[in-house]
């Protein structure tokens, strides 16, 4: 028994779901299209307004694609209502952020900045305040390409344990070590 699998994923007001015969999977709103290729084994049908799963047996293989399957549809049908934002904090000092459009400069200790553009899909803001940390603030329609774009720009100064420096996602807990010379 799969419990996300099994989970109907109701489709709101405003929003277009086409499911083609190679469960070619396309989901249309407000925010944007987004299009999923869904494994074949997996049965993939519209009723009166929600979206229902179904997996032809009880393999290991088909549990996992079944949960896997509802899941991305969902956060399709999520991500063009709502959006998803990723939210990332650059903590050290001297490490600035800015932004021209979609190409971010940052500036994190190293002799030289970074450029780093971001794909069109994802809207970035940037924020300098002072007293406050800067951060990156990127929303988009598709999770999964905005998380990779978080963790592409995360990578490039991971935080550190000591003095919890580098870039962080905004609701990210550091676990800090004490240094040398607290074990006296």
């Amino acid at each position: 028994m799969s419990r996300v699998g099994n989970l109907p994923i109701s489709v709101p007001g405003g929003v277009d779901i086409n499911i083609a015969k190679s469960n070619l999977v396309t989901v249309k709103g407000p925010k944007g299209s987004l299009v999923e290729q869904i494994d074949p084994d997996i049965a993939v049908k519209m009723d009166d307004g929600q979206v229902t799963l179904s997996r032809p047996s009880d393999q290991n293989r088909h549990k996992s694609l079944h949960g896997l399957s509802r899941a991305l549809i969902n956060n399709m049908v999520v991500g063009v209502t709502e959006g998803f934002t990723k939210t990332l904090e650059l903590v050290g000092v001297g490490y600035r952020v800015t932004n021209t459009g979609n190409l971010l400069e940052i500036i994190v200790g190293y002799s030289h900045p970074i450029y780093f553009y971001v794909p069109d899909e994802i809207k970035v803001e940037t924020k300098s305040e002072k007293g406050a940390n800067p951060m990156i603030i990127l929303s988009s329609s598709d999770k999964q390409l905005l998380g990779q774009v978080a963790a592409k720009i995360r990578a490039y100064r991971k935080p550190e344990p000591y003095k919890g420096k580098g870039i962080r996602y905004s609701d990210e807990m550091i676990r800090r070590k004490a240094g040398k010379t607290s074990g006296k």
